[in-house]
């Protein structure tokens, strides 16, 4: 069983299945044997406040499911939506990649996959942003 590894700095936090956890004193490594558990690093968490673009947007709604703040059933709707939504603003063929993995690991419940996914389009959506204010 592979699972999920995840490498944390000194006293660096993660949310584990709703639980705050904290690293020690030193760089570690934690593998996550569990599927389908949901983890989320705060250091990438989007507070709602910062939620403003249509990437961010969908990306919280991904980190709702792992933070515990919000169901499955209540949200994978609006997620999918959301996704589909950023597909046609994202036409390149690298964007579509990431957002159909986005949309499959949804559909599949890994949360984690998902947010992982679409932050990766955050560069990207800054950059159509800052060429279109020009």
């Amino acid at each position: 069983m592979s699972g999920l590894v995840i490498r944390l700095a000194a006293y660096e936090r993660f949310l584990l299945n709703g639980a705050v956890v904290e690293n020690g004193s030193k760089r570690s490594s934690l593998s996550i044997k569990t599927p389908n558990a949901n983890v989320l690093r705060l250091r990438d968490a989007i507070h709602p406040d910062q939620a403003k673009t249509p990437v961010k947007r969908t990306c919280y709604l991904a980190q709702l499911i792992l933070a515990g703040d919000g169901s499955q059933e209540e949200i994978l709707g609006p997620l999918l939506k959301s996704i589909e939504q950023l597909s046609q603003v994202f036409m390149d063929n690298d964007s579509r990649v990431l957002l159909t993995a986005a949309s499959e690991a949804a559909m599949q419940g890994d949360y984690y996959q998902t947010l992982k996914a679409l932050r990766t389009l955050l560069p990207r959506e800054a950059r159509l942003f800052s060429s279109g204010s020009r």
